[in-house]
This record gives structure tokens, C-alpha cells and sequence, in this order.
């Protein structure tokens, strides 16, 4: 398992605008719509009370509450020009009036009687100050209160909640009302706006984190497997460390952020026997089974040139020839390979051997799914070429053209004689539509029923071959109409190529099939994630992922692209598990546990970022798209990703990048910018069309690719482009 990048990226919550500033902005601060006044407002009208006692009794009262307060007539006398003293009992120490010092103003005093303002005027001096000359007795005319002292720094502990403030440019002067100095994160805490204050304030494009899986690399290592007891949690699925006992309700990958410890009960590594009790199964070798179309069109010739003279080959010729090739290259290297024979035109016949006849269905035979199967079933299974190598070559080299083309019950007969042998191959070559009842694509692109039982009945014929280990690949002529588009999903589904070849290099196809071997059959894949993140572009959604591999190839790839959101743990954990069948019947569970760092930096990512990863993931997202006529959403995660690539390059400076990044450009064409091109004129779904031969071949070799295949030739993207338009 590999990280396109080393780091896991978390990109901003919120990109401002380019007139736009983000700041953190504590909750203890006054409303955003709260401005502060230029001047203190006016005092609240006093409510006056009109006394019906006479003069005299009011005159006397005044100067007895004057006696009993003041013993000193003088001062008490003077108090009748000053206002009632205010009680400052409750307020704070700094808010209270120094020890004789007078009683402020009631203008003074709102400055202090609203609470609304009292908290927002701790940061600004918004205190009247003294009169010039003004002395700081307390009893001096003109004397104010003194603003209140700053406030104490917040303690780094206090994790105060955080709000996102867009300020426009025009409002310079709220700045220092709205953006008090920014208080620096406590470590470990990943804060998704951070890059504002750096300047790095706008999300990557695309989708750094991205995963390569290496299945054919994983799966052939030999590792000797675990002895101890499968543990995992009983929620999400994930392989645990051996310290637990059994199995556990919630762990790390299931349980919420804030109960969340540290990633150490995921398995680091492991590989476990699942059917330890199971008897192991005999080593058969792989059956190779040729299924070879020779109905009339297979009669059409072409003019080549032999030596210096010219001549005209038919198409079956050219077949003939590739065949018995392989078949002799084989008897050199591989002496115990079975190699078995089926020819398909009006009837589908498998060829026999020595002392065993070949068998006929024609007919209604033919029409019947289950009477197809009942009847390979009962076909004797061919021994090794080394005894078969000459009566087999008396079989091709007889062959004639002639009839219609049962591709669909010659297919069904194929794989289920080879599924008895885990790992075996179907190879399939054809020049023309299957036209008989079942699997028949010689229909009417406007006939939806017709075409739909055709679709159905190649969809489960590939997920059968898958989970008997049987691998299909289709091979068709330049020239020539096959509807790849729906014989490409029993070759995509098990794994198998789907290619248009001139007829002259028939026999280097056939050979580059024959050697990519089987390691694993039955191959599912699985990727945990922490449960706040999620997969994209998976069937599930969610933050476990589950894709059917089947059959597995030394070569074979796939790539996944996970979306993290905002966190505060500092690293992140991600389980892979692979599920699969050995040869032998082994069921075996390998697991992989990894962690990486978290960051929001778009430098960061950008220098540790793998091109050939991230490539080869935009190739695969696209073609599977593409073949299931999702064109715009195709080229739309295509462009993404493209913008990403140029993002690193520009990041980088690389003339070797630079290079790669061109070749690689001109194997997106067609999802760029010529994907009409691979479209038919008609299409049975209205919001969507079929793809050509040419489109069809092309989207699922990119779909299977891997990093060295990823380049495809420009001159074979070209050739691909004129197939289009035939």
C-alpha cells in the first residue's frame, strides 16, 4: 500500500474571496453588527415626581436628611450642588471610584451602565480623559474615571471556540475592533484556516490522497502466515492487534473524533489461513481454452505481401497461423499446459483428442443457458499438450468459414469447462456481432429490450467466470464491428483484455495473454478509514470501502482516493485488508495498517506529491466513468486531477515531470477532448451514448492500466481515433 503523498491533505473550510481577509474571531467579542458609537449618547430623561406636600415640609425634610449625613453645615451645604453618590459596591475593583473622588456624570456613567458595551470597551481607550491642566485629586474639576486595564493574556489550556469573520477591504477602520491579535493553536490541533494567516488561503484542486495498491506485488510475496487468532471489531470489520481478547464493539476506525485514542489497535501487518480446516486442493495446472469465431465473415481476405510477391489471406488464415504458433511455443515451455479448442458459427462445436470425439451443439441446444452448462459439464477436460499438440494441430489447421456467429453459447460452454480449474483463461477472437438468440448483439440500437437481455446475460457470464477464477479476454480484427462495449464487461469483470489488433499481430496478443499468469483468484479488496472520512468514487460511501477484484495478475493495480475533513488528531490511520483464494483453495486474509501525518499546507503536499500515482489514479477514475457512459463526469475528474499535476509541476520545476506530464496529456485525449469521437450515433439510453469498438478497447485497457502501461503510445491513440470514424 502507497500514499500518493505523505502527508493526509485537509483542505480549508471556507477560500475568501480575493477583496476578503479571514480572521479567528473569539466568541467573547461583541456582535458582528455591533459598532461603537463616535460620541456617548444622551443621558435617559429623568422622570420627575411632583410632591403635594407644601414647601415648607419639603425645605424642612432636605434639612433634616442633610443634618444626619453631614455635621459640618458647611459641607453639607456644599452637597446640595453635587448629585447623589452612586453605589459601587458591586462593581469591580478597577471600575470603582478612587476613595474620595467625585461620583461621574450621568453621561459618564452609561459608559459603565450597559453591559453590552462594557465587555467591547476593554479593548479600546473609549474613556473621556481630563481637561488640560487637570489635576488627579479626585475632587479637581473635569476629572475622569480612567479606562479599565488590559486584560490578562488567556491561558493556552482555554480552547475557546472560533468563528470565521469575512472582512471587506473597504472597513479598515473596524480592524481593530474585529480582529484582536490571533492566539496560536495548542500543538496537535490541526486548525482547517490556518493557511490564512500564512497566505496559503486556497484549497489544492483535485485530490491528493490517493492510495496505490500493488495487488500482483502483495499477493505473490511469500509470508509465512500469523498462528495466532483473528481479532477485529465487531462494527467496522478492522483486524486488531493480538492483545485483544476476541473481538471489540468500537475501535479506533468507528468510534467518534472526540473518544478516539491512539492507532495502535489496528494490526500492523498480519496474514492469516481462514479455512485452516479445509483439505487442500490438488495442484492442476490452468486450462487454456481458444474459442475462435469461423463463421463467413471470418472468410474475408486482405492483400499482404510475402516476401516480394502479393498476396490475399483471409481473415481465419491469419488466426489459423497465430494459433499453431502459440501452440508450439508453448510445447517448448510449458510441455503440461492443457490447451483445449472451440469454434463457434451456427453451432458451437468442442474439438476432441486422440481417443475422445468432439461434441456438437447446434440448434436449440443453443437457445438454452442451463442445457449449455449441463452439457460442458459433462466435456472431458483436454490432458496436457504434450499429448494433445499434434491432433490439435490437425483441428485449426482444418477449420473453414462458414455461417452465422453463436459468440454468446460458445462463450457460456467456454468458461465452464475452464472453471474447473482455478486460473485458467478463455480467449476469445471474433470479427463480427454475436447474431444468434442468446447474447445476440445484432439488434437495433432503439430495440432497449433486445440489447438489455444481450447486457444482462454478458454481465452474470463475467461475474460467474469471476468467482470460478476464469479469466476472459476478447480480441477482435481492425475493420470490423464486434460491440465491445458489452463483450468488454465480461472481459473487464475477470479481468482480461479487450483488444482491436491487425490481423498480423494476432500471435504476439495471444502470447502477452498466455503469460500474464494468474497469482489469486476470488480477490476482494478492503480500505478502513477513521470515521469522520470518507471514500469517493467507491460504492460505498462511507469511511469503509469494499471493490471485487477477482482474478489477480502480477501486474495489477488499483487506486483509491479517501476525503479528509477537518481533524484534530495529527496523524491518521488507514487499514487495508485483501481477501483471497491461493491456488490450492487456501483462503487467505493479508492485512496492512499505515499512518501519516496530517497537514493543511498546499507546499507541503505539493513537494511530497507522487505524479505517476496520481496519474494513474485519474486514468483508472475516468475510463470507469467512461465505459458506463458517464462522459461528463469523466472528464470532469479528469480536469481536476489535471489541474493538480500542473499545480506540482509548477511547484517543482521538473523538465523530467514536464515530459512525463505531456505524454501522459496525449493518453487523456480522447477523455478531454474526443470522446464524441468513440460515441455512437444512436444510443438506447437518452441521457447517454454506447461506445465504439475503438472507444470501448481503449477505456477498459486504461481502466486495467498500471504505472509502466499508463503511456500508451501516441501513434496507437491515433490509430484508436481512425478506428473511431470507420
Amino acid at each position: 500500500m502507497e500514499f500518493a503523498c505523505d502527508y493526509v491533505y485537509v483542505p480549508p473550510l471556507v477560500v475568501p474571496k480575493d477583496n476578503q481577509q479571514v480572521f479567528k474571531r473569539s466568541a467573547l467579542l461583541p456582535p458582528v453588527n455591533w459598532t461603537r458609537p463616535l460620541s456617548a449618547p444622551p443621558p435617559p430623561p429623568v422622570e420627575v415626581k411632583v410632591s403635594k406636600k407644601p414647601e415648607k415640609s419639603r425645605a424642612k425634610e432636605r434639612a433634616v436628611s442633610t443634618s444626619i449625613f453631614y455635621d459640618n453645615a458647611d459641607v453639607g451645604e456644599k452637597s446640595k450642588q453635587i448629585t447623589p453618590t452612586r453605589k459601587t459596591a458591586l462593581l469591580p475593583p478597577h471600575l470603582r471610584p478612587a476613595a474620595g473622588s467625585r461620583s461621574p456624570s450621568p453621561s459618564e456613567r452609561h459608559l459603565y451602565d450597559n453591559e453590552d458595551d462594557s465587555e467591547s470597551s476593554r479593548y479600546a481607550d473609549s474613556s473621556p480623559s481630563a481637561p488640560e491642566g487637570a489635576g488627579l485629586d479626585g475632587n479637581s474639576p473635569g476629572f475622569a474615571i480612567p479606562s479599565a486595564p488590559c486584560l490578562p493574556p488567556r491561558p493556552s489550556f482555554m480552547n475557546m471556540p472560533e468563528y470565521l469573520v469575512l472582512l471587506p477591504e473597504s472597513c479598515p477602520s473596524e480592524k481593530p475592533l474585529l480582529c484582536p491579535p490571533p492566539v496560536t493553536p495548542p500543538p496537535g490541533l490541526f486548525n482547517r484556516c490556518s493557511t490564512a494567516s500564512t497566505g496559503d488561503n486556497n484549497s489544492l484542486p483535485g485530490n491528493p490522497n490517493v492510495i496505490l495498491v500493488s495487488l500482483g506485488k502483495l499477493l505473490s510475496e511469500k509470508v509465512e502466515h500469523t498462528q495466532e487468532k483473528l481479532r477485529s471489531c465487531t462494527q467496522c470489520g478492522s483486524v486488531l492487534e493480538p492483545i485483544y481478547d476476541n473481538v471489540m464493539n468500537s475501535c479506533y476506525f468507528c468510534k467518534p473524533p472526540e473518544q478516539r485514542g491512539t492507532p495502535s489497535t489496528g494490526l500492523q501487518h498480519g496474514l492469516f489461513l481462514l479455512n485452516p480446516a479445509d483439505k487442500l486442493l490438488s495442484a492442476s495446472q490452468p486450462l487454456l481454452i481458444f474459442c475462435i469465431d469461423i463463421s463467413a465473415s471470418m472468410s474475408i481476405t486482405s492483400q499482404v505481401l510475402a516476401g516480394e510477391e502479393c498476396i490475399h489471406r483471409s481473415r481465419l488464415e491469419f488466426v489459423q497461423e497465430a494459433v499453431l504458433l502459440c501452440v508450439n511455443k508453448l510445447r517448448k515451455q510449458q510441455s503440461d499446459t492443457p490447451v483445449g479448442l472451440i469454434t463457434f458459427n451456427y453451432e458451437v462445436t468442442v474439438h476432441g483428442y486422440g481417443d475422445f470425439p468432439s461434441h456438437v451443439l447446434s440448434g436449440d441446444d443453443l437457445m438454452d443457458s442451463e442445457h449449455l452448462k449441463a452439457a460442458a459439464s459433462l466435456f472431458t477436460t483436454p490432458p496436457p499438450l504434450s499429448y494433445t499438440k499434434n491432433f490439435l494441430e490437425q483441428q485449426v489447421t482444418g477449420l473453414s468459414a462458414v455461417g452465422t456467429t453463436a459468440l454468446g453459447p460458445a462463450a457460456l460452454v467456454a468458461i465452464t469447462m475452464a472453471s474447473r480449474h482455478p486460473g485458467s483463461k478463455v480467449i476469445i477472437c471474433t470479427d463480427g456481432k454475436a447474431n444468434t438468440t442468446l447474447g445476440n448483439l445484432e439488434v437495433d440500437d432503439n430495440d432497449a429490450r433486445a440489447l438489455l437481455s444481450a447486457t444482462i446475460f454478458y454481465q452474470e457470464l463475467g461475474e460467474d467466470a469471476a468467482n470460478q477464477g476464469v479469466t476472459v479476454s476478447v480480441l477482435s480484427i481492425e475493420g470490423t464491428e464486434c460491440r465491445l462495449d458489452e463483450l468488454g464487461r465480461l472481459a473487464d469483470r475477470t479481468g482480461g483484455k479487450v483488444v482491436i489488433t491487425n490481423p498480423r499481430m494476432l500471435q504476439s496478443e495471444f502470447e502477452q495473454i498466455i503469460e500474464n499468469t494468474t497469482i489469486a483468484t476470488k480477490c476482494t479488496v478492503t480500505l478502513i478509514l477513521p470515521k469522520p472520512m470518507r471514500m469517493r468514487g467507491e460504492k460505498e460511501a462511507a469511511h469503509k470501502a469494499l471493490r471485487n477484484v477477482g482474478n489477480v495478475h502480477p501486474e495489477e493495480e488499483i487506486t483509491f482516493q479517501f476525503m479528509a475533513s477537518e481533524t484534530e488528531a495529527s496523524t491518521v490511520s488507514v487499514q487495508l485488508q485483501l481477501r483471497y483464494t491461493q491456488k490450492n483453495g487456501q483462503m487467505m486474509l493479508r492485512v496492512f495498517t499505515m499512518t501519516r501525518r496530517v497537514t493543511t499546507e498546499r507546499s507541503v503536499v505539493l513537494s511530497s506529491l507522487s505524479l505517476p500515482i496520481i496519474q494513474l489514479n485519474s486514468s483508472q477514475a475516468s475510463a470507469a466513468l467512461a465505459v458506463r457512459g458517464r462522459f461528463l463526469d469523466a472528464r470532469r475528474e479528469s480536469e481536476q486531477q489535471k489541474k493538480l499535476i500542473e499545480k506540482v509541476i509548477e511547484h517543482n520545476r521538473s523538465a523530467e515531470d514536464r515530459q512525463t506530464y505531456k505524454e501522459w496529456v496525449s493518453t487523456m485525449e480522447p477523455i478531454y477532448n474526443n470522446i464524441h469521437n468513440f460515441t455512437r450515433a444512436k444510443s438506447v439510453v437518452s441521457d447517454s451514448q454506447s461506445l465504439t469498438d475503438a472507444g470501448a478497447a481503449l477505456l477498459y485497457t486504461m481502466k486495467q492500466s498500471n504505472r509502466k502501461t499508463v503511456m500508451i503510445k501516441n501513434d496507437q491513440n491515433l490509430r484508436f481515433l481512425k478506428q473511431s470514424k470507420y
